[in-house]
């Protein structure tokens, strides 16, 4: 006879095998059951991966930070007697250093040799045979012909005025950097990040440096109240009217914005503000200089690159990295490291990622549906080396911060390594710019749909963190416009000043300010800002070049037009201030819920709540509406924050001193909920915290 309780147990036993015979999902697949067609695709790259760290890492025998330490070994270092220079240059068949140390000419004393079984070369040189401040180069030989280079691991480039001729340099100061913030955590409670070029930071029509930027534009940014700065531009170019993105030198800070120990003066002095600092790291491609980059190192232009057609970018006139060569990972992970290690930045926000992940670079390419990320066109050497350059960051800092620029909205980008994602924290949200540009070009104001502001702004994968912002340096560019210079054009310079505004400038103020609030109030993540774009900076940017006569006029930030009272762009900064100390008033605001509370496409009125904020949104150009009633928390309620207040350059038409109590009404006793009017003057929000 068999008990009820040896009946349960042998009930128990059977479910518990069966359970145990049944595929177990991987993390991505279990948040996304949408996933499950492509759980073989997902599961090969993350093994593809495992192999590869194991690979590099000798199964596990070195940590993957060792291994990502090239920059200790290769380029020019200094000894305890003498110094050392290493390349890795596996086709050449003679290398010589020539500089200011032996007046440019090639000698026995400085020609380096091979290292027996390798393609690196070593040339050690005497205590006296360089200093400080010497400018060199390479000759390099190989089968067939030879060339002049700048050595690929160089951490100090510069550029002659003059010639225009660029130039390894000898770094070895006195004085090393004395860090006076050595530990850092960052605030990602939000992440509120302020996207900035050094060049470009100044009033004045030049090339801004790292000095000036750190007294002049990092106490504005500490006093609008942003946690962080992403800097652009870094890593060393050829070309300043490139942005950074067509990158020369990698381990090399651009010197001409001034020295690695300035740019390290202005990483400590946002440390000790409580600023955490990424950088805009290139990875994504190279410049194709051969004298200046690695274009053609040593007579093998696929040395770095992928051969055949995946050589040359079609887009963007560069050169791909070949991802499968264990050199260049070691390259590129050696990189990462570099930055974090020597200059304390806080991570990287990794550019063009999109170009990466596919042998197309994304290039008319629509991503309608699923399939369009596993069907085969997917560059794996490129998703494993992302994946393991995230599990290089995390395991050196684990508090780093690491964002991927993507735009074909890849599955598992910014999802854990282990759930199968490719471990970045976050990714760019961006399809919100591109939504407001559409909007704005589009649709009249009467067509503005609360519904499908609502949606965009929070259209993202629950299981990934994402950077949410309006605009960012990609639509300050010249041949684009800024969302303030698309709302409001001309009229900027003709009736910017307060008291003559007219309509259409008091519309863009309205607009702007409404943008950025349910942009910003919406995030799960973060929210970023171009550096300047808070005031409504007006005009383009616009790099020095031929076509502009060399002018530095578009290639800077007018800070006068903020700091001068008697025009409108004060009122644009301020709100961007207040808007930020809402946001940041909620602990953890990121991770509160987005709960609807009401839209009407037809009044153009939307209304959310996260914490005990409610955000309320009228986008009617016409219609201000009295008593408008939301269900909400039983309580009372206090405005926070006002588009329409007039220190905002607005019309001020509602009273935000007084305390708003809820409504009873018997039908939602149960729900704990009330009746919340208020008055919403047309094309304005307003923020309420509940008491």
């Amino acid at each position: 006879m068999v008990t009820r309780k040896a009946q349960s147990l042998n009930n128990k036993a059977k479910t518990d095998s069966k359970a145990a015979n049944e595929p177990k999902h991987i993390g991505l697949v279990v948040n996304d059951g949408y996933l499950a067609p492509y759980e073989d695709a997902i599961r090969g790259r993350h093994d593809h991966a495992l192999w590869k760290l194991g690979q590099l890492t000798r199964n596990g025998k070195i940590s993957l930070e060792d291994f990502a330490s090239g920059y200790d070994y290769y380029g020019l270092h200094k000894l305890s007697r003498g110094w050392v220079f290493r390349e890795w240059a596996p086709n050449a068949t003679e290398i010589y250093l020539v500089g200011d140390f032996n007046n440019w000419q090639e000698t026995e004393k400085y020609k380096a040799k091979r290292i027996e079984g390798t393609g690196n070369w070593e040339l050690k040189i005497s205590e006296k045979g360089m200093k400080h401040g010497d400018l060199y180069k390479m000759h390099v030989y190989w089968n067939g012909g030879s060339g002049e280079r700048i050595p690929a691991w160089s951490q100090r480039v510069v550029q002659d005025e003059e010639t225009k001729i660029f130039s390894a340099q000898v770094w070895n100061p006195e004085k090393p950097y004395v860090w006076r913030k050595k530990k850092f955590k960052p605030n990602k409670s939000p992440l509120l990040i302020y996207e900035c070029h050094i060049g470009m930071s100044q009033d004045a029509e030049k090339v801004g440096t790292y000095t000036e930027f750190k007294e002049n534009v990092l106490p504005r940014i500490i006093e609008d109240g942003y946690n962080c700065i992403q800097i652009m531009a870094i890593q060393e170019h050829p070309y300043y009217g490139s942005f950074g993105y067509h990158v020369s030198s990698f381990f090399a800070a651009s010197s001409r914005f001034g020295t690695p120990e300035e740019l390290k003066s202005l990483i400590d002095e946002a440390h000790r503000n409580g600023i955490a600092v990424i950088m805009d790291i290139v990875h994504s491609h190279a410049v194709k200089n051969e004298v200046e980059g690695l274009g053609n190192l040593a007579g093998d232009p696929n040395q770095y690159f992928y051969p055949g057609d995946r050589h040359e970018h079609p887009a963007w006139d560069s050169l791909c990295f070949d991802y499968g060569k264990d050199e260049v990972m070691h390259f590129l992970l050696s990189n990462c490291k570099y930055w974090l290690k020597e200059f304390h930045f806080d991570g990287f926000r990794f550019d063009g990622v999109t170009s990466m992940l596919y042998y197309s670079h994304g290039l008319g390419e629509a991503f309608c549906n699923y399939g369009d990320y596993f069907n085969g066109h997917e560059d794996d050497n490129a998703i494993c080396y992302l994946t393991i350059a995230n599990k290089l960051i995390h395991e050196i800092n684990p508090n780093a911060i690491t964002i991927a620029e993507e735009v074909s909205g890849m599955p598992g980008l910014a999802a854990k390594f282990e759930d199968g994602g490719y471990g970045f924290d976050y990714r760019m949200a961006m399809n919100i710019p591109d939504y407001w540009i559409k909007t704005i070009k589009e649709q009249s104001d009467e067509n503005w749909k609360p519904s499908s502001i609502f949606w965009e702004v929070k259209n993202r994968r629950p299981d990934e963190k994402t950077i949410s912002y309006c605009e960012s340096h990609d639509q300050a560019l010249v041949g684009d416009k800024t969302i303030v210079f698309r709302l409001i054009d001309a009229d900027m310079y003709w009736h910017f000043k307060k008291g003559d505004e007219n309509e259409v400038v008091h519309r863009g103020i309205a607009l702007h300010k409404m943008i950025r609030l349910v942009t910003a109030a919406a995030i799960n993540g973060g929210y970023l800002n171009f550096m300047g774009n808070e005031f409504g900076h007006p005009e383009w940017i616009d790099f020095p070049r031929e076509g502009n006569g060399w002018s530095y006029k578009y290639a800077r930030r007018q800070w006068n037009l903020v700091d001068n009272k008697d025009l409108c762009y004060h009122y644009l900064g301020d709100f961007d201030r207040e808007m930020l100390s809402v946001i940041k008033s909620v602990r953890n605001f990121q991770r509160t819920n987005v709960q609807e509370i009401w839209h009407n496409d037809g009044d153009q009125i939307l209304a959310f709540m996260r914490g005990d904020l409610i955000f309320v949104f009228n986008f009617n150009p016409t219609r201000s509406f009295t008593d408008y009633g939301f269900l909400v928390p039983t309580g009372s309620y206090d405005v926070v924050l006002n588009t329409d207040a007039k220190k905002f350059g607005g019309n001020g038409l509602a009273d935000d001193s007084m305390t708003h109590m809820t409504n009873f009404d018997p039908l939602y006793v149960k729900d704990h909920k009330e009746w919340l009017k208020l008055y919403i003057p047309a094309r304005s929000a307003v923020v309420l915290k509940k008491n």
